[in-house]
């Protein structure tokens, strides 16, 4: 007698995250590696003397943004005026894309690992190790990355 089975447990919590709405319970939802609903994305424009950019003032001081350089997600943070720092996007523990810095901190949506913003150090896991720093200089009021 051929049996069947119902829905898997992670299909049932995030139907039931979904029929709740409650902020952030949908992240952990979608496969490693993809971006989440609202997570922002800039396209680089061209820098100066070629190559990719994005404009300094699209930065906020405290804060970051992410950019797609080729097909890799960067995290641009200043984390004080006229100080850029750019780390790969992706977090160390499962590759899901960062969000942006709030109050010094980068946090995983996906499982909640925490990350200085002024130095990409894991400040609470599951990731055991740090974000990756991407070189990154700043050119006539355009940040390049490299």
């Amino acid at each position: 007698m051929p049996t069947t089975t119902g829905p898997s447990r992670r299909t049932v919590l995030c139907g039931l995250a979904a029929a709740l709405a409650a902020p952030g319970a949908l992240a952990a939802c979608s496969s490693a590696g993809e971006f989440q609903p609202g997570t922002p994305t800039t396209t680089p424009a061209p820098a100066p003397g070629g190559g990719s950019g994005v404009p300094l003032a699209q930065v906020p001081v405290g804060g970051g943004t992410i950019v797609t350089f080729g097909e890799r997600p960067v995290l641009v943070v200043q984390p004080t005026a006229g100080a850029v720092k750019a780390f790969d996007a992706s977090c160390p523990h499962r590759g899901t894309p960062v969000d942006p810095p709030q109050g010094g901190v980068i946090t995983c949506p996906n499982h909640f690992s925490q990350f200085d913003a002024a130095t990409g150090a894991v400040r609470k896991g599951p990731a055991d190790t740090g974000l990756t720093e991407v070189p990154a200089r700043v050119v006539d009021g355009v940040v390049q990355v490299t």
